[in-house]
């Protein structure tokens, strides 16, 4: 096929057609120059089975495609100049291709090219696309990509449901703000060697706050507070069906019926008025409305708003793959993360609402987590800074790792700021020092409280910074695409008086897993006006480490199916189950215990068993005579 390699002025060569070539050259614009030569000619065209014989071409860097083309190749391309050539000449040898890069056999696509070096820089290191050339070009390049998604998203505009096209567009202008970031920001903005000592004031230890005592003062401070929770996750990785909220995870009540327990029962002691927002996502939204309506005469107020829905972007093109916004086909289309709030909430008009009513904080958490629940002192420090606070915009809730929190994301300095450091944006060789609990011993809740004057003031001036979270997929139909989301703990940087409080384990109570909803229905735990309280008789003041195996017990339905009643665990350390295990009723578990089932083999643990110390395999089996 014939490769034709346009010139720039109206002047150029044309590489000679030849039946052995298998694919063009990359659109480049060139000007020939036959006094030099480079062995990116053998990179390149040995991709396209070429022999190279002819006057060479020089290019100067009028496409950054071409740059970046060759550097994702492993080509040393200059910045402001390649010399690149091929002839497919007269003669029919077959084509030369060399072995170390026969796994290359077409160019790709300039837009796949773009698409595929940004997405690996976004997720590998800067480094990745270090050859990218002219960088004006490559800004020309991202702006024309960045026209590109406007035009696709005003058509989706066009196909917006009757009344609904002015949503769209809000929430479009900051898919675009986000895309915007995207392209332009260079992997994660943290360098390793950058990152300083924590100061001193930076975490502050929970027990150094004051406990507030006089109820008139407390009913005045919960006068100024928004309680809001994450309601926009799906009960899917639990093998359930919809919003996550609505899964029973204790006496038959949801995480939702425990939540509304307790503002209730805050409204009801001190005669507030403390509203309960839920922050749906498109996922969640339909379901959640329909099991409101129990909750008609509690003494509270529910409001919910919906969380941005973006289209995500084809891998190789960096275009919406959403085709039509009154679709059913939610394939397409994703909730961008929990740092979608600020905006979202603004955007929802509550939080004009709210400052209107006098309300000065909101609480923020994820509703899977059950210790997080309103905290009168850390309400007292943001609202009383004569008293021990000192006027921060943003409190982020910190605890202690365990061994099962070695990944969750970590507070640091950086650049003279307090930074949220999470396992994402830390280079390969830097994992191990990541998760150690020496260096970084605490680790982020999400459980934030945050100033909403200064959310408004922030999300006005378009002046919120927070790092994009590239997530890939794959479409049922096969399609390759990315979503790019953004983590709401990530705001710390951006607010006055940031700081962080060392809370005591007993507000960190996530059910991410069955694993954790196990020890939430064990007699680890007592529930009390909604909250769930550890048991007193307990020695020690963290939970045991709980591992089950996802084949058997990782769905609520099956895992349920195991326990005839959940095992008394009030002297457990540490609980590893793998295979075809089941449990009677009266179970007692202490210390470590182990009990594993191999392939094919299934172990009934008998009613009344007590296991201390113990590993139990093989082939253990009870049946009803």
């Amino acid at each position: 096929m014939c490769v034709t390699i346009p010139s720039i002025g109206g002047t150029g060569d044309a590489l000679h057609q030849h039946q052995q070539c298998t694919a063009p050259a990359p659109p480049v614009h060139c000007t020939t120059n036959t006094s030099s030569s480079s062995a990116l000619h053998h990179q390149q065209y040995g991709l396209f089975g070429c022999t190279a014989t002819a006057p060479e071409v020089h290019c100067t860097t009028s496409s950054a495609l071409h740059h970046q083309q060759y550097g994702l190749f492993g080509c040393t391309a200059q910045q402001q100049q390649l010399i690149v050539s091929c002839q497919c000449g007269p003669s029919r040898r077959k084509p030369s291709v060399p072995t170390n890069q026969h796994h290359h056999h077409l160019a790709p696509k300039p837009s796949y090219v773009f698409a595929l070096c940004v997405s690996r820089r976004r997720t590998q290191s800067s480094s990745d696309c270090s050859t990218m050339g002219d960088f004006s070009e490559v800004d020309h390049q991202r702006q024309t990509t960045v026209d590109s998604l406007h035009q696709e998203l005003q058509k989706l505009l066009q196909t917006a449901p009757g009344g609904k096209a002015d949503i769209f567009r809000t929430e479009f202008e900051s898919y675009k703000r986000l895309f915007h970031r995207f392209l332009h920001e260079s992997g994660s903005a943290i360098q390793w060697g950058n990152i300083q000592k924590l100061p001193d004031n930076a975490v502050l230890n929970y027990d150094s706050l004051k406990t507030p005592t006089e109820k008139e003062a407390i009913a005045q401070m919960l006068r100024k507070l928004v309680v809001v929770k994450l309601n926009g996750g799906l009960g899917t990785s639990m093998g359930c069906t919809g919003p996550k909220s609505l899964i029973q995870v204790r006496n038959d009540l949801t995480f939702l019926d425990l939540t509304v327990h307790q503002i209730e029962q805050l409204n009801v002691t001190y005669g507030t008025d403390v509203p309960l927002v839920l922050m749906n996502s498109f996922n969640t939204n339909d379901d959640t409305a329909k099991v409101l309506h129990k909750y008609r005469g509690r003494r509270l107020r529910i409001v919910t708003f919906q969380q941005s829905r973006y289209p995500r972007i084809d891998r190789e093109t960096l275009m919406p793959a959403a085709k039509n916004l009154s679709t059913s086909a939610n394939e397409v289309w994703y909730p961008p993360g929990h740092g979608d709030f600020y905006q979202a909430f603004y955007n929802s008009g509550l939080l004009d609402q709210f400052l209107q009513e006098g309300r000065e904080f909101c609480f923020l958490s994820n509703i899977d987590n059950l210790g997080a629940t309103v905290d009168l002192n850390i309400l007292s420090f943001l609202l009383n800074p004569s008293s021990g606070g000192h006027g921060s915009d943003f409190v982020m809730e910190v605890t202690d790792k365990t061994r099962a929190d070695v990944k969750g994301g970590t507070l640091i300095q950086y650049e003279n700021k307090l930074r949220l450091l999470e396992i994402a944006q830390v280079a390969k060789q830097n994992v191990d020092e990541f998760k150690s609990i020496t260096k970084f011993k605490i680790f982020n809740t999400n459980n934030l409280w945050v100033n909403l004057a200064a959310i408004r003031r922030l999300v006005e001036s378009n002046s919120m910074q927070l790092e994009v979270i590239v997530n890939h997929k794959a479409l049922d139909s096969g399609s390759n695409v990315i979503q790019l989301e953004t983590a709401c703990g990530d705001a710390v940087r951006n607010f006055n008086g940031a700081v962080g409080i060392n809370v005591p384990r007993r507000r960190f109570l996530p059910v991410k897993k069955t694993d954790d909803l196990l020890l939430i229905m064990s007699n680890l735990y007592s529930i009390q006006d909604g909250t769930l309280v550890m048991n007193p008789v307990r020695m020690f003041p963290s939970v045991p480490l709980v591992k089950l195996g996802d084949h058997s017990f990782g769905k609520v339905k099956e895992f349920l199916r195991r326990f005839a009643a959940i095992p008394n665990m009030l002297d457990l350390d540490h609980l590893t189950v793998s295979g075809d295990v089941t449990f009677g009723k009266g179970v007692v578990l202490k210390g470590t215990v182990i009990i594993i089932a191999n392939h094919g083999d299934r172990i009934d643990i008998p009613s009344g068993s007590l296991l201390e110390n113990k590993i139990v395999s093989g082939n253990l089996r009870i049946l009803d005579h």
